[in-house]
């Protein structure tokens, strides 16, 4: 009996250290799996690299910049035609210069007017010179190449043919200042002539574009009180260095990357919306200075049309060619 109570007391006993060392052993094997699990995932983590900001900014281009751009111009157009209906109609508590022109003196429209008519002139000017330019097979090849130095040669050239112009005291009849003029409208001319490649349909169609939003623009900068877009100088002032940085930055970097695309998506949609305030600027600037220059009798130096009708001139040219190029499309589908 003794024996047998042994035994049982050992046959129970055994089971009982042989579960505990199993307890154990499931216990510790779900811990050595979560360290290992742990351990995997943490040299993953140190071994995956996401993409460098180089690899970002030359991915391919998406369409997410260009439809900003659309956007950005289409709620424009609609505070554009906003505020001509809102100055236009009279609703404003201030006059606007349409409102004093009624009680101009005579040389005052004929300031008025001699500006704009020379800012037509340069129009004709430049329209000559391009079409010049685009029936020679040598000069178009000259201006449509696409290197940086000829860049840079055509920005000296326009930049210095106008600070030409404005250097030459203004006097009645014809003279140098009038052939500088000439000059510069002719460069102008000649640098935008490679927009023919465009088409005849696309050029035609950002023609009256173009008048469109420069005959709406000029009203509503006539029909609004005189210093209401004369105090947007410094804004202005520094969109245009962010513009220019843009158009700089596209020689470099070709819209089908990601980063091109942003910066031409800035230098086309926002230099539009950027020129068509400086045209509203302008031209209440030039109606401010027909206004305010001295009597022709007292004045130490006569008014000079030419250089208040250059800045109208810039503002329109560059409008054209924003348009056209909007609506030459997205530059990555072209054909």
């Amino acid at each position: 009996m003794l024996s047998t109570a042994r035994m049982l007391c050992r046959g129970l006993s055994r089971p009982a250290s042989l579960n505990a060392k199993l307890t154990v052993i499931h216990f510790a094997a779900p811990t050595r799996t979560v360290a290992n699990d742990a351990k995997t995932n943490l040299a993953s983590r140190l071994t995956r690299r996401g993409p460098t900001l180089k690899e970002r900014a030359m991915a391919p281009a998406k369409d997410s910049a260009f439809n900003l751009g659309r956007m950005a111009v289409a709620g424009g157009s609609v505070v554009g035609v906003g505020a001509l209906c809102f100055y236009g109609l009279g609703l404003s508590s201030q006059p606007g210069a349409i409102d004093r022109a009624a009680f101009w003196p005579d040389y005052v429209k004929q300031r008025v007017h001699h500006t704009y008519m020379y800012f037509a002139g340069s129009t004709a000017i430049a329209v000559a010179s391009a079409a010049a330019v685009m029936r020679s097979p040598k000069a178009m090849s000259l201006v449509a190449r696409g290197s940086i130095p000829a860049m840079l040669c055509s920005v000296a050239a326009m930049i210095g043919t106008q600070m030409l112009v404005r250097s030459i005291p203004y006097e009645p009849g014809v003279n140098m200042k009038h052939l500088a003029w000439a000059l510069h409208a002719g460069v102008l001319g000649a640098v935008f002539a490679p927009l023919s490649f465009l088409g005849g349909a696309i050029l035609t169609r950002a023609a009256w574009y173009t008048a469109g939003v420069v005959g709406g623009l000029s009203t509503v900068a006539m029909c609004a009180p005189s210093d209401k877009f004369l105090n947007m100088g410094g804004p202005l002032a520094a969109g245009l260095g962010v513009v220019f940085a843009a158009s700089v930055g596209t020689w470099f970097l070709p819209p089908s990357t990601a980063l091109g695309a942003g910066l031409y998506s800035i230098s086309v949609y926002g230099g539009l919306l950027l020129i068509s305030a400086f045209l509203l600027y302008d031209t209440q600037k030039v109606v401010r200075s027909a206004e305010n220059h001295p009597h022709p009798s007292f004045a130490a130096t006569p008014f000079d049309p030419i250089n208040q009708s250059i800045h109208i001139f810039i503002d329109t040219a560059n409008i054209f060619v924003r348009i056209a190029m909007i609506l030459a499309g997205n530059p990555n589908r072209r054909k």
